[in-house]
């Protein structure tokens, strides 16, 4: 059972307030309201009336309450006693790539600043290339990239998995399934910087259609690029077809703007790890953990289509 979670339940039941208790902990009433919906599940019982117009906790919540305080003060004893609460603060020298940026970094910022308020955050924003090096040559503290980093000097968890699927401006491409594969490879597929995972397996299966279709692989076109932001406006101007995650593009979907084009197979998902270097200290570490805590809680507020903490 996550102790956050407890304490956010004995914060909101002092305060009576979901934006009270938001401001105080540093985060959204959206969270908030997550946190309790979870600890309600995980509880199979309702801690907060929601029928009520005046705020008020359940019968079970208030019974509840004081257990929550209970466990929570023998957490802190637990690791106080085991001398598991070292101090964590100074500078973590964070690199992120365009994925988590366009998702859940804003997030993970504020959980860090609400649970760590000493720790400074020196953030850097690059390719997953690029954050490998950084991180092998000492410049980063920690990075979230796409893949693991293969080296026995650093320890990777995979933290998050983003279903990729074929996306287009609605009238860029007639919808109906006679020579649908052609109308895509006809125009150019957009995707993330060459050489990346997701890039090398969305070449495979474009080359793998042009054959199944009488079409010449030479000819096919992939433009790669780490930016989100750049991929999603070319798909806007009607440039070409993206693989990119559905998450980046849920509003254009709803509204109508862009559509989901039903070509197989579908690109693989990209999956996002948290990577640190083996003999990170204590701020490290509880940095990672922070970001996989952090992850875990913004997926819980996304359908699982778009996005899934691993």
């Amino acid at each position: 059972m996550n102790t956050r979670f407890l304490e956010t339940f004995v914060t909101l039941a002092q305060l009576q307030s979901f934006r009270a208790t938001a401001r105080t902990l540093h985060a959204t009433p959206a969270t908030i309201s997550l946190r309790i919906r979870t600890l309600e599940d995980e509880l199979k019982c309702e801690l907060v009336d929601r029928r009520s117009r005046k705020f008020r906790l359940t019968p079970a919540g208030q019974y509840l309450v004081d257990f929550a305080r209970d466990v929570i003060d023998a957490a802190r004893t637990l690791r106080e006693a085991a001398g598991a609460e070292p101090v964590v603060g100074g500078t973590l020298r964070l690199g992120v790539n365009e994925t988590v940026v366009h998702s859940w970094l804003a997030h993970y910022l504020s959980y860090l600043n609400a649970r760590f308020p000493t720790l400074e955050v020196d953030l850097a924003v690059d390719t997953s290339a690029a954050l490998q090096k950084r991180l092998l040559a000492g410049e980063l503290d920690m990075a979230l990239r796409i893949e693991g980093v293969d080296s026995p000097r650093v320890v990777s968890r995979s933290i998050a998995s983003y279903p990729v699927r074929w996306i287009a401006r609605r009238d860029l491409l007639a919808q109906h399934s006679d020579g649908l594969a052609q109308q895509i490879l006809n125009r150019p597929v957009l995707t993330f910087g060459r050489g990346t995972t997701p890039q090398i397996a969305l070449e495979h299966i474009v080359h793998g259609i042009a054959v199944e279709n009488g079409m010449r692989i030479d000819q096919m076109r992939i433009i790669c690029s780490p930016s989100v932001a750049a991929i999603v406006q070319l798909v806007r101007d009607g440039y070409g077809v993206a693989a990119i995650p559905r998450l980046f593009v849920a509003d254009a979907l709803s509204s109508g703007e862009f559509a989901e084009i039903p070509l197989r197979p579908a690109p693989p998902p990209i999956v996002i790890s948290s990577c640190a270097r083996a003999d990170a200290g204590v701020t490290v570490g509880a940095a990672v953990d922070a970001a996989h805590e952090a992850c875990a809680e913004y997926c819980l507020g996304q359908p699982g289509e778009l996005i899934e903490a691993l």
